[in-house]
């Protein structure tokens, strides 16, 4: 397996888009809501690449994506010491196999070089992501209810979480 920082998003488009796809339609809250079509999930990642301020990972096997994460810098004035981590996705086939704790820490060791101290994430109450995080030092500091709507109409909580590195 290799991680890498996806600079030149064509050569990777088809296959973060099938990603983003299956992670959409297994009913990963990421933003979307099923179902996503191809067009408009490569839409997406030609926006994330035209930001300066959105790093890119992508997770490979055998030249596959099978994850990817972002890390955002904050462009603001009093936020040059903080980013925030975004669309955490692992390919369901090699869930639980440490992938997405390789992706954060390849984003955390990101923020450092960047001269990042405080990381911030959100992500729905009850998903198993919940674990991830608090097991590699996150601390809840919230809960927003009614925040996120899932395919079947349902609101959903959101948690949103802090590390300082």
């Amino acid at each position: 397996m290799e991680i890498l920082e996806v600079k030149s998003i064509e050569r990777y488009l088809t296959g973060l888009t099938e990603l983003l796809v299956k992670v959409v339609d297994e009913g990963a809250s990421i933003g979307f809501l099923p179902p996503l079509g191809k067009s408009g999930a490569a839409a997406y990642w030609s926006g994330v690449k035209q930001s300066d301020e959105a790093i890119l990972f992508a997770a490979l096997i055998d030249d596959k994506v099978v994850g990817t994460v972002q890390l955002h810098l904050c462009t603001k004035p009093n936020g040059s010491h903080r980013a925030e981590i975004a669309k955490l996705m692992t390919d369901r086939t090699i869930r639980r196999k440490g992938l997405g704790r390789l992706l954060m820490k390849t984003a955390e060791e990101r923020a450092q070089k960047e001269n990042r101290r405080l990381l911030v994430l959100d992500t729905r109450e009850g998903d198993p992501s919940n674990h991830l995080y608090q097991s590699m030092g996150y601390t809840a500091a919230g809960k927003i209810p009614n925040f996120a709507q899932s395919s079947n109409g349902q609101l959903d909580a959101t948690i949103f979480y802090y590390k300082n590195i």
